[in-house]
């Protein structure tokens, strides 16, 4: 079998509310909250970037594995926010947790769903014979215009997975994609924020590439709803995941163990990283797990999952992510313009 080795996830401890937001471009907090269901997103440090967040879920994930980083032959990062246009930012991972530099690496980008292509180039790397383990990466510290709708949800985080053959905390036992040139959301070069379809984003784009990648998944696994313990999908807001849930008929209860965006906002490259390994921390053995992701442009990855045993020794040697969730300071709108460098000279 081929799956996750070990994983690990990176959230920074600064939070803004979108209430704070809302405050400044005399909105109404209560509408926005609710419409879009995040009460608070999480905001990098000035010195935290793309790289800094991947390094440390990268360290997390080794921490809990037992192999050598010198037996890494891949590294991916996936990332919308990757620190420089020219200049990998897998080189920066590889170097700072002591991988061989006889290996390949390589930058990703797929809007929100670079991280999941990184798992699933691993996946055949490792499965062909051409790498021992392969490190897949989402890590973003993800931009929005101020004003415009995507401040309120655009943050900061990282997930990373090591996929190999031994020793493993989860069986990846297939994987399923949808793609499709939807153009709901893009960012020309030199351009600081991105733009986006406003409304387009949902029906044309999330809810057909992520609904159809997950059907398919169970349709190439011969499955249903009711084999999988928990559903992750990926969260720009909280409403779009149960919305989705509730149009393929999945209780509430087996997608909201992975809905993080109503306390960290949308983290982007990240967002399916990280609330996956929520998910891993706290699943019991034999849990099998549905997972669809998504990028706009637009596609979806997903996969089936099943938890082993030895995910019960394996998530107590890392920071869980509940107690990054939980650990928090929050800023002023001033301090969080000072953060996300918004203030242009």
């Amino acid at each position: 079998m081929i799956g996750i080795v070990s994983y690990g996830a990176y959230i920074p401890k600064y939070r803004i509310k979108t209430e704070k937001i809302a405050e400044v471009w005399g909105e109404d907090s209560d509408r926005i909250t609710k419409g879009l269901g995040i009460i608070e997103k999480s905001v990098p440090n000035v010195d935290e970037d793309a790289s800094t967040l991947a390094v440390e879920a990268a360290r997390i994930a080794l921490k809990r594995a037992d192999i050598d980083p010198q037996e890494i032959d891949a590294i991916f990062v996936g990332s919308e926010s990757h620190p420089y246009a020219v200049k990998p930012t897998s080189t920066i991972v590889a170097e700072a947790i002591g991988a061989t530099p006889h290996m390949t690496a390589a930058d990703l980008e797929f809007a929100c769903k670079a991280g999941t292509a990184g798992i699933q180039i691993c996946l055949g790397l490792v499965k062909s014979g051409m790498a021992r383990y392969g490190v897949a990466i989402g890590s973003d510290t993800s931009q929005g215009r101020p004003g415009d709708a995507l401040e309120y949800s655009a943050s900061a985080g990282a997930g990373a997975y090591i996929i190999g053959q031994k020793n493993l905390v989860a069986e990846i036992n297939g994987t399923y994609s949808f793609t499709t040139d939807t153009p709901d959301f893009w960012r020309r070069p030199g351009q600081d924020y991105p733009s986006h379809g406003g409304r387009f984003t949902g029906e044309p784009a999330y809810f057909k590439h992520v609904g159809s990648a997950a059907r398919g998944m169970m349709e190439r696994m011969n499955t249903s709803i009711e084999d999988y313990d928990y559903f992750v999908f990926h969260q720009p807001n909280a409403k779009f995941p149960l919305r989705l849930a509730k149009k393929m008929g999945i209780p509430k209860e087996k997608v909201t163990p992975g809905l993080l965006t109503p306390y960290i906002g949308n983290t982007y490259s990240g967002a399916i990283m990280v609330a996956l390994s929520n998910v891993l921390d706290q699943a019991k053995p034999g849990a099998r797990i549905l997972v669809s992701s998504f990028g706009s442009g637009a596609g979806s990855d997903a996969f089936d999952i099943t938890v082993t045993d030895r995910i019960e020794e394996v998530r107590n040697r890392g920071t869980k992510v509940k107690e990054f969730i939980d650990n928090k300071e929050y800023l002023s709108y001033g301090k969080y313009v000072k953060h996300r460098r918004k203030l242009k000279m």
